[in-house]
């Protein structure tokens, strides 16, 4: 099968797919219709039925993320943050698969699917202020009510409080790897700050009467657990206390195969700059924990898999 082209990043003049015909911050942006949009789950978040991404890329391009093996060709995978396909019949295939789910499962015992959103981007990179293709994605499910779960590192996510309290089964992810911003700036510059990702959550808190809507759970994902100076530790923990659950775990192994999920190797020559935290990784995340855990005894503390399930 011929292997989709993309301006910039062929020697050929795209044919597959249309040429670039936008362009946000140092992005490139490619429309392109998708084959299908509920995938099927597997790995760390093999207990849900599907993964949905809105898009492939992100403009974030955070210096540790995995997703970048998933980019469509090696020079795409080193160029990762600056491109961004949007699947643009998004819409119309989210309608179509979920009814195909329920005419498939109207006599099983499971009621409804359960849905990640997202593995490989985030729903609310910059983009989506452009296209709004998330929006119109959760304006779908919200008829279909799936137990959905929305990961994302943007505090963007509060335009769509309206919606979220239309949910039944709902959970938002919010990425805060560190409590430190000279930190977050070096492993991942193009990201919201902590204070602005923070705050999203405790408007959500705020946002919604519980009387007269579904509260969302919320989970903050430390994933990777980055440093964050002694300093600014304490402050931190505090604030960690909007979510219901915090969930924490190393950088994915680092390899150069593509279609492998691993650590970027921007974030691994970064880890040099912190030696003073990376020396002892081990005994510092188990000290982490324990301090989680005791300063926030309400609060479920997860590692790893485990802390990505729904409930």
């Amino acid at each position: 099968m011929t292997q989709p082209t993309y301006e910039g990043y062929c020697r050929e003049t795209p044919k597959v797919f249309k040429v670039r015909d936008k362009r946000l911050g140092t992005a490139n942006i490619y429309p392109q219709p998708a084959r299908s949009i509920l995938s099927p789950a597997t790995g760390y978040i093999g207990g849900y039925d599907f993964t949905l991404n809105p898009y492939r890329g992100c403009q974030y391009g955070c210096s540790y993320c995995y997703a970048a093996a998933f980019s469509p060709n090696s020079k795409m995978r080193q160029d990762w943050g600056n491109w961004v396909i949007v699947k643009e019949n998004a819409v119309e295939l989210l309608e179509k698969e979920l009814q195909r789910w329920y005419q498939k499962n109207r006599n099983t015992q499971q009621k409804t699917p359960s849905i990640y959103m997202s593995s490989v981007t985030d729903p609310y990179q910059p983009i989506e202020s452009k296209f709004q293709l998330t929006r119109q994605l959760l304006e779908v499910m919200v008829e279909y009510q799936p137990r959905l779960v929305i990961q994302t590192r943007s505090p963007a996510i509060v335009r769509d409080f309206d919606l979220f309290q239309r949910f039944q089964f709902l959970r938002v992810n919010m990425s805060i790897p560190t409590g430190s911003e000279a930190v977050r700036k070096d492993f991942e510059p193009r990201s919201p700050s902590i204070q602005a990702r923070l705050n999203a959550l405790s408007k959500l808190r705020n946002f919604i009467d519980p009387q007269k809507g579904y509260m969302p759970k919320i989970s903050i994902t430390i994933t990777p657990l980055l440093p964050t100076f002694p300093e600014h530790e304490l402050e931190f923990i505090k604030k960690l206390r909007v979510a219901d659950r915090i969930v924490f775990q190393n950088f994915h192994t680092s390899t150069n195969r593509s279609l492998v999920a691993s650590t970027r190797s921007e974030a691994i020559e970064l880890q040099k700059k912190y030696r003073w935290w990376y020396e002892s990784a081990d005994q510092n995340d188990r000290a982490f924990k324990e301090k989680l855990e005791f300063a926030l005894p309400k609060v479920e503390i997860k590692e790893g898999k485990e802390g990505f399930s729904y409930e």
